[in-house]
């Protein structure tokens, strides 16, 4: 793969706190993307809100001030995991669908697939810049908007299953299953409107547990241990 979108939860890069940042473990994870930079790899990101903010964390507040609020999470999460990237030696771009000031850049396809091009590792903060739309649905579009080969999704949980894991011992995890199958079964890989998106666009996506070491750069090595969602 040439270029791919790199999903991360905000609650992982918590580690065991579940809120703020962990330094190690956002570490980890730069040192990761670090040897798919240098591999050739273009690699854009979007990080969840989720160790800050959730949409329903306030059930007083109005959902659409809330979900602004969740979009201005993701905007601090990328700017610290970018500087942490940085001082790894890599050049990074954060980009949002709405003015920052100085903060970020406001998001162009073009000039982001210059960036990546130019080697750059590129973070799109800040969701779709619209409320009930969630960081799965951004993720999805800025992956079909900047061509990539894929998404890949570092998550809680080590793949997709056919039930919840966490409830059920006996759930059986899938090493590949189709777009189709996740709509049908309404398999919990990313929501509705994501997924209808993938399917839409032809655009795949690998499933894997993010605490599992060496994960980001196995998925693209041939030691893959996630599922893959085929979209053919």
């Amino acid at each position: 793969m040439k270029r791919i979108l790199l999903k991360l939860s905000g609650e992982a890069l918590a580690g065991d706190k579940r809120h703020g940042f962990d330094e190690p473990t956002v570490t980890v994870v730069a040192k990761q993307v670090k040897q798919l930079v240098d591999a050739g790899v273009q690699v854009g990101i979007v990080i969840g809100g989720g160790n800050f903010w959730r949409g329903r964390t306030s059930e007083t507040i109005d959902r659409t001030k809330a979900d602004q609020i969740g979009m201005l999470a993701t905007v601090m999460n990328c700017i610290y995991v970018s500087e942490i990237f940085r001082t790894l030696g890599m050049q990074t771009e954060v980009y949002t669908p709405f003015m920052c000031g100085a903060f970020t850049k406001l998001f162009s396809k073009d000039a982001a697939v210059a960036d990546l091009n130019a080697g750059k590792v590129v973070f799109f903060a800040g969701g779709t810049g619209h409320p009930y739309f969630s960081t799965d649905t951004g993720t999805t579009l800025r992956a079909i908007e900047i061509e990539a080969d894929a998404i890949l999704l570092a998550k809680a949980v080590d793949g997709v299953y056919d039930s919840d894991p966490k409830t059920n011992p006996n759930a059986k995890k899938y090493d590949s299953v189709s777009i189709q199958q996740v709509v049908d079964e309404r398999l919990q890989v990313v929501d509705l409107t994501a997924t209808i998106m993938c399917m839409e666009n032809k655009m795949p996506l690998m499933v894997f547990g993010l605490e599992e070491e060496n994960s980001i750069v196995n998925a693209l090595s041939g030691k893959f241990n996630g599922t893959v969602v085929t979209v053919d």
